[in-house]
């Protein structure tokens, strides 16, 4: 593994000033095994100063749509290349399956910057519309937003990375990327194969740190939007930010996402997915779907079968690909998803499986756990970010939907049925970004966010181009 001891501004390796280090820690032995550079608050000075040189500059401000795909369809052919090293990089900062990782980590940035290289081709940057009520032309002309500062969480860092990157260089703007903390060296190795790439300097610029660097980005007065993935909370507090400084945001935040197993559903052939829809990468995913609404006549079955199937999930070692659930982030995270334990049984919820560590030596294990309980407790009002699920019981399908949509939350969910398009009717009714029919998968060609406490604004798809455009008017006469 390459060590890193620099950041990357305006196509260059920097050290820091300061000298500071963050350490890296696995979560599966509890050591440190390297450290990434720590940027302050001159560095991101620096990079917005070069994102913004290079929205002027001849090699990137200047250069056609055609050729800004050739740019992102060389880009992915390098990353491409290093596919399976920088999806082990992920594994070993925050413990995801590697299974899990070579999908979204290894492949997902490559398929991303190939679809938004094509779109980049496929999208006209003006359009000549008759002037409403004749006597002329509206060219309406699509102009790349500026400089981006893109803040990304830790859960999948690559995947999200490119939710916003990729997009944003389609449309012709630079970014400034913040990683997470606890997963900074694929960020530090995403610049390295920019480099390899051609990228021309001050497109892509990487910055690290906490949460103090996070909020000068936010802040700085020559970014022109921000893009983030995390919690609510920190989503709350970037909004004010721009709407103060009346700069546009597109925020993905958190979830408590159901999912609707109704009465003709087929749990033989549904339980698998209905389980890892909520277990997905250790329940550190922000659509999973976490909440089960089960028939009330079915409630039981339900519950013993996705603790069942939960009981029975390979517990350890990340970088086997035989393991379906590896350890936390954190210890600290850890701590966060027992407490939640706690006062699910604190509440009188029913455990069915799990509640405890499994017999690891180390690691920031957590045992997959399934509780029986209604929608009112804190376990299925709070977004716990773990292995833990809740079964609640309902009468009809009125009152599921009901169910679903009294929460804060509204990104992911999913709905269990034989009758697919009686699926399809009842996500229509549920209060959210995005539902899946007998699935949990998301499609890379459709708008992808939340609504409520789930955020503002859509990534992915043709309209997760289209967030990184500004629109501009230009009137003519005959």
């Amino acid at each position: 593994m390459r060590e890193y001891d620099s950041l990357y501004v305006d196509g260059q390796w920097r050290k820091p000033p300061a000298g500071g280090t963050i350490p890296v820690v696995s979560p599966v032995t509890e050591e440190q095994f390297t450290s990434v550079p720590l940027a302050d608050r001159s560095d991101v000075d620096d990079a917005v100063a070069a994102a913004q040189r290079a929205l002027r500059s001849p090699e990137w401000g200047a250069i056609s749509p055609d050729e800004r795909a050739v740019l992102l369809e060389r880009f992915a052919d390098e990353m491409e290349k290093n596919a399976s090293e920088r999806a082990a990089l992920t594994t070993a900062q925050n413990g995801m399956p590697i299974g899990l990782a070579e999908g979204y980590e290894g492949q997902g940035p490559v398929y991303l910057l190939r679809y938004y290289a094509g779109l980049a081709r496929a999208t006209p940057l003006e359009e000549h519309r008759p002037r409403f009520g004749g006597g002329g032309t509206t060219v309406v002309r699509r102009q790349p937003v500026g400089v981006v500062a893109a803040i990304v969480p830790w859960n999948f860092p690559q995947a999200l990375t490119m939710f916003k990157v990729a997009p944003a260089l389609a449309a012709g703007c630079t970014v400034v990327l913040k990683p997470s903390p606890e997963t900074t060296l694929d960020a530090l190795e995403l610049a390295a194969t920019a480099e390899r790439a051609g990228l021309p300097a001050g497109v892509l610029n990487v910055v690290t740190g906490g949460v103090d660097i996070g909020r000068h980005l936010v802040a700085h007065p020559g970014v022109n939007k921000i893009a983030f993935t995390g919690s609510s909370a920190a989503g709350r507090e970037i909004g004010e930010v721009a709407g103060r400084l009346l700069r546009p945001a597109t925020l993905e935040l958190g979830g408590k996402s159901a999912a609707i197993v109704l009465d003709d559903a087929d749990l033989n052939a549904s339980v698998e997915g209905l389980a890892m829809a909520g277990l997905l990468n250790t329940g550190q995913t922000c659509f999973a779907s976490t909440r089960i609404l089960a028939p009330r006549s079915r409630h039981d079955e339900v519950l013993e079968a996705v603790a069942a199937f939960a009981s029975n999930l390979v517990i350890g070692d990340p970088t086997d690909p035989g393991t379906h659930v590896g350890p936390l982030v954190s210890d600290r995270q850890r701590q966060r998803v027992e407490s939640y334990i706690e006062a699910g049984k604190a509440d009188g919820a029913r455990l069915a499986t799990g509640g405890g560590r499994p017999e690891q030596d180390k690691g920031w294990f957590v045992q997959p756990t399934v509780f029986g309980t209604g929608n009112d407790t804190k376990i299925a009002r709070e977004e716990i970010f773990g292995p833990v699920l809740v079964v609640i019981p309902y009468g009809d399908v009125d009152e599921a939907v009901a169910i679903a949509n009294d929460s804060e939350y509204g990104l992911g969910g999913t709905v269990w049925t034989s009758d697919p398009q009686r699926g399809l009717d009842v996500a229509r009714r549920v209060e959210t970004g995005v539902v899946g029919i007998n699935n949990s998968m998301l499609d890379f060609g459709a708008p992808f966010g939340g609504v409520k406490s789930s955020g503002i604004g859509r990534e992915l798809g043709p309209e997760g181009l289209h967030a990184y455009f500004e629109l501009k008017s230009v009137f003519l006469l005959d």
